[in-house]
């Protein structure tokens, strides 16, 4: 039925023809409006875990290079996207790599990781008005699929995708996708990706008020479905409180659920965040819930071939209290104090520094009920303001997880450090 909706409403956003936006009118050419972009990164990760586990670290130095073509001119225009990623160890060998959670280099048969990889990929796009069909290898970013690039290299996806803007704050996506990158691996279709239809869109009703509504199909393995509502209120001239809701369910398969071994089908989880903001400084407080019948809990991103997950990009979790742990166990109930400051007003541009103490409690597993983890976040991020560095970024990001013995089969405490150089250049 996804299938039939998709194709529905494709066929209807390309029709449209009371158009409020027109982008394709604006547009200067196939070579006029390109763009070629470099992101130099340097990352290093280190997990040192507890209770005997041994401890996990990837480091390396990537170049990620991106091509957008403007688009030709004429009632439909059409224009290329392209990239081509390249990856090299610098360390995390046999016995330090490995790490689900960090991924840079994927292990060989030997054991061993990869000392490079390089990839590449191209897609291209038609418009018409300001509806715009992208067919190829794409890094789509919304709610049931969002691509990683919170590691080395970013996944990919290969696939259709349609986007319309035809009236004034009101987006629209319509996509099937046949094949997944993984992030630490050679090839198009390293993921094990059967498909994954994508259906939904957001819509501004104020300057202060917007929404979102989106469902996904991945096959064989679940149907998901998500909602989001935020308000921004203004109190003053530079003080204002935001109010941001966001849920998904999710529908296992059958099939998958006797693959993965679940004791369940259904998982529903939400999180609600206030965010105080006054002058350089913001206070957070949020609360997030997991309810359902699956011991999967939330079942997000990872690659089904070697870890029984589901392939939707592992940044699929648009929820507050998502860090090191994503507090999305069966059952888990958790609460956020944050705080973030932002260096400008002292003298320092460019400068923030951000902190949260995250507790989860009510985890259910296979052997238990009643688990509790706790998660202390830090990060300080600073970006260049100027001169020949200007937008070079460095972040360093730690978080102390600790994990009751009720919760072991869930997670696993440890200590999480994570250093991060970015550097953008625009050739043109």
């Amino acid at each position: 039925m996804l299938n039939k909706r998709i194709s529905l409403i494709a066929l209807g956003m390309l029709s449209a023809t009371q158009a409020m936006a027109n982008d394709q009118a604006e547009s200067k050419g196939f070579v006029e409006d390109s763009s070629l972009k470099v992101l130099l990164r340097n990352a290093y990760m280190n997990r040192d875990y507890k209770d005997g586990n041994p401890d996990k670290a990837e480091w390396g130095q990537a170049a990620i290079g991106t091509f957008s073509s403007g688009f030709t001119q004429g009632t439909v225009g059409v224009g290329v996207d392209a990239f081509g990623l390249y990856a090299l160890r610098l360390d995390g060998g046999k016995g330090r790599s490995g790490a689900q959670g960090i991924d840079f280099f994927k292990k060989g048969d030997s054991g061993s990781a990869a000392n490079d990889l390089s990839k590449g990929g191209a897609a291209v796009k038609f418009r018409l008005s300001s509806t715009t069909l992208t067919y190829g290898d794409q890094m789509p970013a919304l709610p049931v699929l969002s691509y990683d690039n919170s590691r080395l290299l970013p996944e990919s996806y290969t696939g259709t995708l349609i986007t319309s803007k035809e009236i004034n704050g009101l987006e629209l996506n319509a996509g099937r996708f046949t094949a997944e990158s993984r992030k630490s691996a050679q090839g198009r279709d390293s993921g094990g990706l059967k498909s994954i239809n994508v259906l939904g869109g957001s819509y501004r009703f104020t300057e202060q008020f917007k929404a979102a509504l989106y469902a996904s199909d991945v096959e064989d393995v679940l149907k998901k479905q998500y909602v989001n509502a935020n308000y921004a209120f203004p109190i003053d001239k530079d003080q204002s409180l935001t109010l941001d809701f966001n849920g998904y369910r999710t529908k296992l398969d059958d099939s998958y659920v006797r693959e993965s071994g679940a004791t369940g089908d259904d998982n529903k989880i939400w999180s609600l965040a206030a965010t105080v903001a006054t002058g350089p400084h913001s206070f957070t407080l949020a609360h997030q819930r997991s309810t359902g019948d699956s011991n999967l809990g939330y079942p997000y991103g990872g690659y089904q071939r070697d870890q029984g997950r589901v392939g939707d990009g592992g940044n699929t979790i648009y929820l507050a209290n998502s860090y090191w742990s994503d507090f999305n166990a069966e059952d888990e109930r958790s609460w956020q104090l944050g705080y973030g400051l932002d260096f400008t007003t002292f003298g320092v541009p460019g400068l923030t520094y951000n902190v949260a103490y995250v507790r989860g409690s009510n985890i259910t597993t296979s052997t238990s009920e009643g688990g509790t983890e706790r998660e202390i976040f830090n990060q300080f991020k600073y970006v260049v303001q100027s001169g020949a560095a200007k937008d070079l970024s460095v972040r360093l990001r730690s978080s102390v997880l600790r994990v009751s013995q009720k919760s072991s089969e869930y997670n696993v405490s440890g200590n999480e450090v994570r250093v991060f150089v970015d550097y953008p250049i625009n050739v043109f």
